[in-house]
């Protein structure tokens, strides 16, 4: 094994001591201890899609650049390992990322880059196989290095892959809000569906949000939120809110060509005032303020989730 890999292999491996002394810990409350000393409460919220191509990582990207522009601190992280692509859609090249964390290379503030409308990202590793397929001790360590960076954050947004692989549902059980984005195409909705079934029937999830994106208008967003939810509330035992509509006009596509956010090249466009009222809705959303809303939380529910 390369020596660097070896020696983030045992950092890590000191993480998962750490977060396996953490099970034994009520899940009520997380002692003061355990969390940075300066730690805050931070929404985290995992954005999700039952099948790729629906405009997943663009809608990530956009929501972290209306909330940057709330006064919110904002981290996107790219967590669609081996087929990043966070960075394609902001136009940036970035020299580290999660890579260089697991090797114990950089730590995770050294990997953060700088994203056009003022907020941070952390970059996966495009097409790094070892990357999609980490064991739980590799994504504990990863997702423990979360805890030297959350008292200089209010927001961590979590771009998943697209599917119901173990990752996605790891993120997914971790965060406080899950936003299910779909598009009004058959397999959209039927994959859609089948991650909020494996979520909320084996893993206990029975809250979700819903961002219809691409849409002709705010009113067929509307009618696809209400079919979904009615079939989802009829046949499993979750709540799935309606958070909002994108439509998708000439603006965002150009946008999308030029690698540039829509709510920064054309903020007045149709999809851009959409991206503003949802982040403006979810600014309102509140923030635990006992343990669940710090990110020493987030780590422990994703090594619980990988143990299950």
């Amino acid at each position: 094994m390369h020596n660097d890999q070896a020696a983030g292999l045992r950092a890590m491996q000191s993480s998962t001591t750490e977060l396996e002394g953490m099970e034994e810990q009520t899940e009520q409350s997380i002692p003061a201890e355990t969390r940075s000393k300066n730690a805050k409460p931070v929404r985290v919220i995992a954005v999700a899609s039952g099948k790729g191509g629906v405009g997943k990582t663009n809608v990530s990207v956009n929501l972290s650049v209306a909330l940057s522009q709330l006064g919110n601190r904002v981290l996107l992280m790219d967590a669609d390992m081996g087929l990043a692509n966070v960075d394609i859609m902001l136009g940036i090249q970035t020299k580290y990322n999660l890579v260089h964390v697991l090797n114990g290379e950089k730590t995770l503030v050294e990997v953060m880059a700088d994203a056009p409308g003022g907020f941070k990202v952390i970059p996966a590793a495009s097409g790094d196989t070892r990357m999609a397929q980490l064991s739980p001790a590799e994504n504990a360590g990863i997702i423990n290095a979360f805890s030297e960076i959350d008292a200089f954050l209010d927001v961590l947004i979590i771009d998943t892959a697209a599917g119901i692989a173990d990752s996605v549902v790891s993120y997914c059980r971790a965060s406080q809000e899950v936003v299910i984005v779909v598009t009004d195409e058959p397999a959209s909705m039927t994959d859609a569906y089948a991650l909020i079934k494996v979520l909320s029937r084996e893993h206990d999830l029975t809250k979700f949000q819903l961002l219809a994106n691409m849409a002709r208008s705010e009113e067929h967003g509307k009618m696809l939120y209400d079919k979904f939810s009615n079939v989802c509330e009829k046949f499993l035992e979750v709540s799935v809110d309606y958070l909002g509509t994108v439509p998708f006009d000439h603006d965002l596509r150009e946008a999308i060509q030029k690698q540039s956010p829509v709510t920064l090249s054309k903020p007045n466009s149709a999809s851009a005032k959409a991206f503003k009222r949802i982040a403006n809705d979810i600014n309102k959303w509140a923030i635990p303020n006992d343990a669940t809303g710090y990110l020493q939380f987030f780590v422990e529910n994703i090594f619980r989730s990988q143990n299950n």
